[in-house]
């Protein structure tokens, strides 16, 4: 797979495949189903996956990345605690990503999803869609204004609740670059108890899903920030569901 920035920026960190989260983790019950039996193989990407589709920026709207608003059909502000989730998107090197798509979603205020399988009891915001997307600036900025996303049970052991968290998905020049990973709040106790979380056993690597509250870039009496860069690949690197060790 192809860097997502350029092919020709100096040599890849190899990757550490030990830091990839426990595939077979019984505590995680989908996971005995879901895990390999056998070994992986690696098999090469073609000039389809690496070259498209691709999207333009006319497909961006004024108000993809403002989660409080972009459902509400009358203007009428989405349920809950406003927050403001920023960051930069980052290679090995720390060198910025520009111009790559980030998507998000999420869970409401009350911790109920959009989706017609969801059927937690807590009700639907009619003005939060829990969904939106950015690009990032020349200097791989991104942000977002959303809710903080609430808590929710899940149906894996007698009384499991996931971690307030919102999804992320970032995209290089393809979608076969798509990579996709969650961010945590800092303090939130659930992440120590969490299944899902317990699959990357080393917590320095979990620490990196963690978002750091950042007063300073706060608001007063508006919106609470918190702080999430994504690092593609290297030491430093973002932890992510569906590759090893990014791209």
């Amino acid at each position: 797979m192809t860097d997502p920035v350029t092919k020709d920026q100096g040599p890849l960190i190899p990757r550490n495949r030990e830091m990839h989260p426990e595939p077979y983790y019984p505590d995680y019950k989908t996971s005995i189903t879901r895990s390999p039996r056998q070994a992986l193989l690696s098999m090469e990407s073609g000039l389809s996956e690496e070259t498209g589709p691709t999207f333009g920026h006319a497909m961006i709207g004024a108000l993809d990345n403002n989660l409080i608003l972009n459902w509400s059909k009358d203007g009428t502000p989405a349920i809950g605690e406003r927050i403001l989730v920023y960051g930069r998107v980052l290679d090995e090197n720390a060198r910025a990503v520009p111009n790559t798509l980030v998507e998000i979603w999420q869970a409401n205020a009350g911790g109920r999803y959009r989706h017609k399988k969801d059927s937690y009891l807590a009700p639907l915001d009619p003005n939060f869609g829990g969904c939106g997307r950015t690009l990032t600036d020349a200097e791989g900025r991104y942000q977002f204004l959303t809710i903080r996303p609430g808590a929710y049970p899940w149906p894996n052991r007698g009384n499991d609740w996931r971690p307030m968290h919102i999804h992320f998905s970032v995209y290089g020049h393809s979608f076969g670059q798509r990579l996709i990973t969650q961010l945590y709040f800092e303090g939130d106790p659930l992440i120590a108890r969490c299944p899902i979380a317990a699959t990357i056993r080393n917590r320095s690597q979990l620490d990196t899903l963690v978002a750091p509250l950042d007063l300073n870039n706060s608001r007063p009496h508006d919106f609470l920030a918190y702080k999430f860069d994504i690092v593609l690949r290297g030491r430093r690197q973002t932890m992510f569901e569906n590759k090893l060790e990014g791209m």
